[in-house]
């Protein structure tokens, strides 16, 4: 008796490492990584984040050893954060040309000449005493105009310090809009904006709340977006393509592949995705636990986000990822 076997046989494409790697229909390439980067004032030396092991804030002198290093893995850029010795009510350290996120631009554009992209993050809560991403009315609500005011000043500021791509990570309405006018207005029509469109109101961002010394209270759900709305995240995407967004962002990645991918399929910009700090510190506790393989987790990780669609991804992995792919 003759026992029929399958005729579809998927696994002879599996057989061999050479195989798998003929056939993947996913790469990674160094080019598509961003790496975020803290920058302390008045720090004299790297300053570990104790939930995230491996990450510091840098100081401005070692700000200069780590792009050099992203440089010369051929990373795409980074993304630059600042942390503040003093912050008030309006976060006047953002726009303040003396501003460690400006300062730190300046240094970053001059150590990378052409080698990659310098990107600042457009927000104010890292320069609020009370740590929300705007102005605060008289009943501590966020002033969505109030705060495109701030944003419209951050971002001529910023483009002035030399940042080659304004991260809008503010999740206000209009905020592309007003900061696209202020920047054509000053001179800057050719510095682009990616915009931070489908941004969650998500739990995963509480290591990066130690990375730069949030002073957050309450929460920010009264503008960044419920994480069971799916339909919502494109609402924003198209919101703010039509106002002139260069490039599209979901954050955080893990959680939302389906937004990623939803807008990956239809977006005529690219789209990028950030793989936010309590997605590593998950994959770095488990790893240091023994509990999974460090280097397949990491690889799998954000080979999954750009499978969803991503067309380049923030990862506080991108210095290792880049040297792992070459």
């Amino acid at each position: 008796m003759t026992v029929l076997g399958p005729t579809d046989r998927p696994r002879r494409l599996r057989a061999t490492p050479a195989m798998r790697r003929l056939v993947a229909e996913t790469r990674l390439h160094p080019a598509e990584l961003i790496l975020p980067l803290f920058v302390r004032e008045g720090a004299s030396e790297p300053v570990p984040i104790s939930s995230m092991p491996g990450v510091v804030q840098h100081s401005t002198d070692s700000l200069k050893r780590v792009v050099a290093d992203a440089a010369a893995a051929g990373i795409g850029g980074i993304m630059l954060f600042g942390v503040p010795e003093h912050k008030d009510a309006v976060g006047s350290g953002a726009t303040d040309p003396g501003g460690i996120l400006n300062v730190a631009t300046r240094i970053a554009v001059a150590e990378a000449g052409d080698a990659l992209v310098v990107q600042t993050d457009l927000c104010l809560d890292e320069f609020t005493d009370h740590g929300h991403c705007g102005v605060l009315d008289a009943k501590g609500y966020v002033d969505n105009d109030a705060t495109l005011e701030r944003y419209r000043d951050m971002g001529v500021a910023q483009a002035e310090a030399g940042s080659q791509l304004l991260g809008l990570s503010g999740m206000m309405d209009g905020q592309v809009a007003a900061v696209r006018d202020a920047l054509d207005d000053s001179g800057h029509g050719s510095t682009p904006i990616l915009a931070y469109a489908a941004k969650y109101a998500s739990a995963f961002y509480g290591p990066f709340r130690e990375a730069v010394q949030s002073s957050l209270e309450g929460d920010r759900r009264t503008y960044q977006q419920d994480p069971a709305n799916r339909r919502e995240g494109a609402r924003e995407l198209d919101l703010d393509i039509a106002e002139g967004a260069d490039i599209v962002m979901v954050k955080p990645a893990m959680s939302y592949l389906d937004v990623l991918a939803d807008a990956a399929a239809t977006s005529p910009v690219p789209v990028w995705a950030y793989q936010v700090s309590g997605e590593y510190a998950m994959i770095e506790a488990a790893a240091a636990h023994g509990w999974i393989d460090r280097r397949r987790a990491i690889e799998e990780s954000v080979i999954g986000i750009r499978r969803a669609g991503a067309d380049a991804v923030l990862t506080y992995w991108a210095l290792e990822l880049a040297e792992w792919i070459r």
